[in-house]
């Protein structure tokens, strides 16, 4: 493995860079970028290799930021990022996610846009926001947030995003029509109703690495897996401490494995469990799962991880990243079996990502 890495950080505080060395031991800090927005995700063009980060400024709005020369320099454009003189104001970027010749961007109050001319421009993508449910979608604590969005790595006219508190879609049409995807999944919170057709708070929304119909989520009630593009969804919770959490991150070429973590519900805090912090994976889509804390604090660990603080790289072995909401960056170079403290001090990690192997 020769290949050096580097991990992308979104923060309340700007973005921040963490160069690697081809070993995946020693790390340095780069930032705050991006003028200092916060800035709540970051990926990379698998095209193009360009950094896109997405964010907002409570002055200015939301914004999608991009990088062609691994974050030295930055320009940003919000150019057709609005809703109209008469529509909400779009108060921040959540996701931007590059697929097929096409950025998308997951936006706050929820919609999606999409740019095909590099992230210049941007138009709305009126299909979801015009679907039939919306005057009834209800925000979670978070806000009303459209923050995954999972491209089809073939067709170019299917898509799939998650809503807090709304749940899953998928469009086939490329936006002009979209289908609720959360038959199966709870909403324990709706006592009378705890399976309805959309309403579910999905916190994260992942692809499996066989793609296409292979999906996983976690919940704001439960973990899930769908082998039918979200048609049907089968909960695979058991054997985790809790069914609450944000992130999830899926392997690169093994589609049964996953990592998430799981934290203590709302109104527990929202922390590791028993104050011990611990990532599960598991190796069989969900049937079982792992539980490792080697490395990490096994004690006083009073920290949370949100939905997109969580990556992988696509080296051999896969390497695993999170960051917490105290500032730490953790990794893991063997898949997740031991970790180590790669940053410490930052502002509240909101994003990680990583650009290895990409």
């Amino acid at each position: 493995m020769t290949q050096p890495i580097a991990l992308l950080i979104g923060t309340p505080k700007g973005a921040f860079i963490l160069d690697g060395d081809a070993a995946r031991r020693d790390w340095r800090v780069r930032g705050p970028l991006c003028e200092g927005w916060p800035i709540h995700d970051i990926s990379v063009h698998p095209k193009t290799g360009v950094i896109l980060a997405g964010g907002g400024s409570p002055w200015y709005g939301g914004a999608v930021w991009q990088s062609g020369d691994l974050g030295a320099t930055w320009t940003h454009s919000s150019e057709g990022l609005t809703y109209g003189d008469d529509g909400p104001k779009l108060k921040t970027v959540w996701n931007v996610t590059a697929s097929n010749g096409t950025i998308y961007a997951g936006v706050e109050p929820a919609g999606l846009f999409r740019s095909d001319d590099g992230g210049a421009t941007w138009a709305h993508i009126e299909g979801l926001t015009n679907h039939p449910t919306r005057p009834e979608w209800q925000p979670g604590a978070g806000g009303l947030i459209l923050h995954s969005i999972v491209p089809h790595p073939d067709d170019p006219d299917r898509l799939w995003v998650g809503i807090s508190a709304v749940g899953a879609f998928e469009t086939r049409d490329g936006g002009r029509t979209w289908e609720t995807r959360n038959k199966g999944v709870r909403a324990e919170f709706y006592p009378e109703n705890r399976y309805p057709e959309f309403g579910q708070c999905v916190h994260k929304l992942v692809m499996a690495a066989d793609g296409g119909e292979h999906l996983y989520q976690q919940n704001h009630c439960g973990v899930y897996r769908s082998t039918d593009g979200g048609m049907q969804w089968e909960e695979i919770s058991a054997g985790l401490p809790s069914d609450f959490g944000f992130p999830m991150a899926a392997h690169p070429r093994d589609a049964g494995t996953v990592w998430t973590i799981p934290l203590t519900p709302p109104e527990e805090g929202r922390l590791m469990p028993e104050a011990r912090a611990a990532v599960w994976r598991t190796h069989d889509g969900g049937d079982t799962w792992v539980r490792s804390g080697d490395g990490l604090p096994q004690h006083d660990a009073y920290v949370g991880v949100l939905r997109e603080a969580m990556a992988v790289d696509r080296l051999d072995p896969v390497g695993v990243y999170f960051g917490t909401s105290t500032g730490q960056v953790y990794g893991s170079a063997d898949e997740g079996r031991t970790w180590s403290l790669l940053a410490d001090n930052l502002p509240p990690v909101w994003s990680v990502e990583a650009t290895a192997g990409r």
